[in-house]
């Protein structure tokens, strides 16, 4: 079911702090107003959250970070991985209380800014629309700049759990990067032709939740594809984080996807099916972490990989794609 697309700007909350229903939707431009979030009378503290996740997959590397205040804690992570030796090296970083992180009130607002025991992130707006990503751990680095087409589609989507407890998330997939990581002090070229995966995440969540993402990245049949995929958290609201981006027109998918894997045997491909999509992730490497400080805990499974699969377009076309670089991933928090 099409919960509306949204074409103007909205604020995400009212005036007293709860879900402005006028901003339950999708979109394709990050339209959404979430300024609000943080200052709202009658919060309820500990249930605001907000993040920038970044992964950049090229060649040879893959580069992720996250800068994030989840209210009682500033949570951070940089991690760098080398494709063909399976060498990584990563910080992952919880602040209490919450401290020395910077967020901006609203997407590409501000710079977005983290320091940390032996971290350090910076996440800046660029004038061409684009975002440059720098994170800092010992013994490794990156410089990435992000490009970004000034008409080209996200998923933007806002997801209702209930007047308090809602998400207003932003995925943009297949965006262009291209920089330098730095290990041991040998600096690695990030060329053109690597990808970019944003996600932008304001809301006020529930204490128990779990979730699937998945995104894939590339050119595939002469046409630049860009898959975003979501389950488990949205379920019953109403509102689906899925589409596919194709030469930066989204084709956005309404229906909840069936989400098939073993997270036992997570070599296995990972199938995902519904609303006119046949998706299947080959995956070469699973980024398994865990966090269990008894209240708050977490577990993630993300398993990068190459996914391939058909599209059946409302309109009766077929869009079929392959050798999209990317992951599916499976989380568990408790927070």
């Amino acid at each position: 079911m099409d919960q509306g697309q949204l074409t103007t700007t909205v604020s995400l909350t009212g005036s007293d702090g709860r879900l402005n229903p006028a901003a339950v939707g999708w979109s394709r431009r990050p339209i959404v107003d979430t300024s609000g979030i943080v200052k709202a009378p009658h919060r309820v503290w500990g249930r605001t959250k907000r993040w920038e996740y970044w992964n950049v997959i090229s060649p040879t590397h893959i580069l992720a970070l996250t800068v994030s205040s989840i209210d009682y804690a500033a949570v951070h992570e940089v991690w760098i991985f080398d494709r063909a030796s399976g060498s990584a090296w990563t910080r992952a970083v919880t602040v209490l209380p919450a401290r020395d992180v910077d967020l901006p009130a609203n997407l590409n607002a501000g710079p977005a800014r983290a320091r940390a025991k032996d971290l350090e992130i910076d996440v800046d707006p660029l004038p061409d629309g684009g975002t440059r990503i720098r994170a800092s751990i010992p013994e490794a680095s990156f410089d990435v700049a992000v490009t970004r087409p000034a008409d080209y589609d996200c998923v933007a989507v806002v997801v209702p759990w209930s007047k308090t407890r809602f998400q207003y998330t932003v995925k943009d997939v297949a965006l262009s990067a291209a920089g330098v990581v730095t290990i041991a002090g040998v600096e690695h070229d990030v060329p053109a032709g690597s990808w970019a995966v944003l996600d932008h995440g304001r809301g006020r969540w529930p204490y128990d939740v779990r979730w699937n993402w998945g995104a894939g990245s590339g050119v595939s049949r002469g046409r630049r594809v860009g898959l975003q995929v979501g389950g488990m958290w949205t379920s019953g609201t109403g509102s689906t984080e899925n589409g596919l981006v194709v030469d930066g027109h989204l084709y956005k998918i309404h229906d909840e996807l069936a989400w098939e894997y073993d997270l036992a045997d997570w070599r296995q491909p990972w199938h995902v099916t519904g609303g006119g999509l046949d998706a299947t992730l080959v995956p070469f490497y699973n980024k398994r972490s865990t966090n269990n400080l008894v209240v708050v805990s977490s577990r993630t499974d993300q398993c990068f990989g190459h996914w391939s699969g058909t599209y059946d377009t409302p309109h009766g076309g077929l869009i079929a794609f392959d050798g999209l670089v990317g992951w599916a991933e499976d989380v568990h928090n408790r927070w």
